[in-house]
């Protein structure tokens, strides 16, 4: 389980079994979906408490280069290895997009992680509250023994930031090899990988890799405890850092340079920017 202090408290109604909560959305459909997303509200379960608020201590993002992004796709590599993500689920990918009719005109590549949104439209629709935003540092996760798979949240992301998990698997990660029986350190569960347990049948995201934090929620870069894709990119095009404090990497290069961020003008202040 996810650390219960980084919850939100919920209030709950009559207990509801997983059948009939199934059942119910089944029921709901895709029109409940719609109204939830038009309006951000979510399915009338679990509602977070007011009581729950409290002081941001660190408010972590990127700031994602694109001058110097090559689009070599390293970051994707080393976040699949650090999380151990199956076929079909990539935490960040890198988008591509083409400018001009000439053969030497540079292409835009764009790395693409979770933006860990201030107002996330996932949390907004989960109706059993398994995804949420840490009060901590911001980070939105999913808690793998809550979520029942509904997919409601893939559907809410206007970043396509969220995976299924289907079961499918790498050929050297796959039953009986040796590193099917190295676990995975997401969310520092180090959950070993197994046909009918989480996380095979729940959605999945990037988490700026929090298993690497400290017990007081910081990274340690000189220690190597930094996202893995921020880490590994060679051309020092993705900056992570906290943005609440002026004096980090990530504050400065906003000072700095115009940092742009996608689909702003939908109100989830996303925490992750880009330098054009």
């Amino acid at each position: 389980m996810i650390d219960a202090s980084e919850k939100p408290a919920v209030t709950y109604g009559e207990p509801v079994t997983r059948r009939e909560l199934v059942d119910h959305l089944l029921k709901v459909g895709a029109a409940a979906l719609g109204t939830a997303m038009g309006v951000g509200a979510s399915v009338a379960f679990p509602v977070a408490s007011a009581a729950a608020a409290t002081t941001r201590r660190f408010r972590y993002g990127m700031v994602i280069d694109t001058r110097r992004c090559v689009g070599c796709r390293a970051c994707v590599v080393a976040c699949k290895a650090e999380n151990k993500t199956p076929p079909g689920v990539s935490y960040t990918v890198v988008v591509e997009q083409a400018f001009g009719d000439r053969a030497n005109d540079k292409p835009l590549f764009m790395t693409k992680p979770c933006f860990h949104c201030e107002n996330p439209p996932c949390v907004n629709v989960c109706p059993v509250s398994a995804t949420f935003k840490r009060e901590r540092d911001g980070i939105v996760v999913v808690d793998y023994d809550r979520c029942i798979g509904c997919r409601y949240c893939i559907a809410a992301c206007p970043y396509g930031a969220r995976w299924f998990d289907f079961g499918d698997d790498y050929p050297v990660t796959s039953s009986g090899s040796l590193l099917a029986a190295a676990p995975s350190p997401e969310y520092g569960q180090f959950r070993t990988r197994g046909r009918g347990a989480s996380p095979i049948g729940n959605v999945r995201k990037c988490t700026f890799c929090l298993h690497l934090q400290d017990a007081e929620g910081r990274y340690d870069k000189a220690a190597g405890r930094w996202p893995a894709c921020a880490k590994t990119c060679p051309g020092h095009a993705i900056h992570f850092g906290d943005l609440n404090d002026p004096d980090s990497e990530v504050s400065r290069l906003l000072r700095e340079r115009q940092g742009v961020r996608l689909k702003e003008e939908l109100g989830t202040q996303p925490n992750v920017y880009y330098l054009l």
